[in-house]
């Protein structure tokens, strides 16, 4: 599936929550509840991401030119916010993750049940995966 297949894919099952902020909070919750487990060795701070008010890792391994992330958090939302941009990115190519547009968060109204420390922290997990995918291009592109 695509990045924008994803992003739609997400806004249909959002979309079904109707606004409930009760529920779409609860539902971001459930998410990372099904975010596979992160190996603890990988829980260190060099895997921890910088502006994120909450605790969360992330690591990223290069298979079949695609990139596949492994995350976690020590909340429950947060470690939702960060299992949609592994459902998102893993198995996208460096390329694809660099150029993509995230409209996910706009069209199911993130804005409005995430503060802007979580926003920031969001933007924060965007950015480190954004570095992963460089990273490993100029792995790709290197002889």
């Amino acid at each position: 599936m695509t990045i924008n297949e994803t992003q739609d894919q997400i806004i249909s099952e959002f979309s079904l929550l109707d606004g409930d902020m009760e529920m779409t909070v609860f539902y971001i919750m459930e998410l990372g509840q099904k975010l596979p487990e992160m190996n603890a060795s990988d829980k260190s701070e060099l895997n921890e991401v910088k502006g994120c008010q909450s605790k969360v890792w992330l690591t990223a391994n290069l298979e079949n030119n695609g990139l596949q992330f492994s995350a976690d958090s020590n909340t429950a939302i947060t470690k939702g916010l960060v299992s949609l941009l592994v459902r998102i990115f893993n198995g996208q190519s460096p390329d694809d993750i660099l150029s993509a547009d995230l409209y996910f968060m706009k069209k199911i109204g993130m804005e409005r049940f995430i503060g802007t420390q979580r926003s920031n922290g969001f933007a924060a997990m965007i950015k480190q995966i954004k570095m992963y995918a460089l990273a490993f291009k100029s792995q790709l592109t290197t002889p």
